[in-house]
């Protein structure tokens, strides 16, 4: 799953061109966004970065500070005491509605900051502004330059730099569904475009994880697809089209099932996930080959008349359990070194080692349960050993009634 740390996605605010946006303005409007977005359900948490937020200059008048017997201490301690910024807190009421609780600050414009209490003198309080002059102004941040890429109405791209721009992260609670955060979080900006466009900033998702696990996903379909219809049509002409849609019924059944065990277990999909069930695509229907190929062997063999289809599918089956079975833990003891590798990458390649031998295993209970049940729903005796016996019953009486 993706850390509370790492941002799924990150939108970049930026004054659009010939609007005269100041950098307060744009922080106050980015801020009123960043707002909104943190009621969405599932949002960890949201940050701003290179905003150019409005601050307060106070310069000190070392003299007075010495007449009142005050240190620079003191007043720093005071200010410090009434700028914090409490985040906002999300809860419920029983009704299930979204509630925000926020503190509201306690300094909102120049005479706030002046009418700090630093200390007391002869019974009085002293004011901020008694020993300091206090101005509007922007903080300092050290000065980085952005390049967008843009696009005009001939569709051709163009870069352009973009000194003016404020970056909003957010970042989703564990455990939670990227894809549909990123996409309430696109749903919310789409929704506020025209507010956006009437105050001259526009906006572009420079990060999007939700998307692209979405076409992850796909991917995965895309092939799965792709390796169902080759196996179905390899089938088709080596054992008929019968035993190919037994086979090709394998390979999303042992996928549910392996996804049913990675949801009981605490396990999320993400792109590591989907690349172990990518890698073991291709070794899910080895098992159920060879049972079917088995299968398709002792019905056309001789001397299956006089048996019944259920001994023929058990024997057949368990014929080749225990070589199928010697092949499949081979296949897993490779992919258990991975799993004692440390650090961040065992961490980052952990969900191989865990999946694939869970498919794998899978892939032999879907091979010796299902594929013998559908084998005797939809596979039968041929008939030829019979249809031969009578022909050549027929043909002996037919001689005997010659020599008569």
């Amino acid at each position: 799953d993706i850390d509370i740390d790492i941002p799924i996605v990150t939108v970049a605010f930026y004054p659009r061109e010939g609007a005269k946006v100041g950098d307060v303005a744009l922080f106050e409007k980015v801020r009123t966004i960043q707002q909104k977005i943190n009621g969405i359900d599932n949002v960890a948490k949201t940050t701003l970065k290179g905003a150019h937020k409005a601050q307060y200059n106070v310069q000190v008048d070392m003299g007075k500070l010495s007449a009142y017997h005050l240190s620079l201490g003191q007043i720093m301690k005071a200010i410090q005491s009434v700028a914090v910024d409490v985040p906002d807190v999300k809860g419920r009421t029983k009704n299930d509605k979204l509630v925000i609780f926020g503190v509201k600050n306690a300094i909102e414009n120049v005479s706030d900051v002046g009418n700090v209490i630093v200390a007391q003198y002869m019974g009085s309080p002293i004011y901020l502004k008694d020993v300091a002059t206090v101005t509007d102004g922007i903080d300092f941040q050290n000065f980085q330059s952005a390049f967008i890429e843009m696009k005009n109405e001939d569709n051709a791209t163009r870069m352009r730099e973009q000194k003016k721009q404020i970056t909003l992260t957010v970042a989703k609670l564990a455990g939670t569904n990227a894809v549909f955060v990123a996409d309430d979080v696109v749903e919310m900006l789409k929704e506020h475009e025209h507010e956006l466009a009437e105050a001259g900033i526009g906006y572009l998702v420079t990060r999007n994880y939700g998307h692209r696990a979405n076409e992850a996903v796909n991917e995965l379909m895309h092939h799965l697809i792709i390796t169902i219809v080759i196996i179905a049509v390899m089938l088709i002409f080596a054992l008929g089209w019968k035993e190919s849609i037994i086979v090709t019924f394998t390979v999303p059944a042992i996928l549910a099932i392996t996804l049913f065990v990675a949801y009981m277990t605490g396990q999320t999909i993400n792109r590591i996930t989907l690349f172990a069930f990518l890698l073991s695509l291709g070794l899910l229907v080895d098992a159920a080959i060879i049972v079917i190929e088995n299968i398709h062997r002792h019905l056309h063999s001789h001397g299956v008349d006089n048996r019944t289809m259920e001994e023929l599918l058990v024997e057949a089956t368990d014929e080749i359990g225990a070589p199928t079975n010697v092949a499949t833990l081979a296949i897993i003891l490779t992919m258990v070194p991975m799993a004692f590798v440390g650090g961040m990458m065992g961490s980052f390649m952990k969900p191989i080692p865990y999946n694939v031998p869970v498919a794998l295993v899978a892939s032999l209970f879907v091979a010796y349960i299902f594929t013998p049940y559908l084998s005797l729903k939809l596979l039968k005796k041929p008939e030829h050993h019979h249809h031969h016996k009578k022909k050549k019953h027929k043909k002996d009486l037919e001689g005997e009634g010659e020599k008569s």
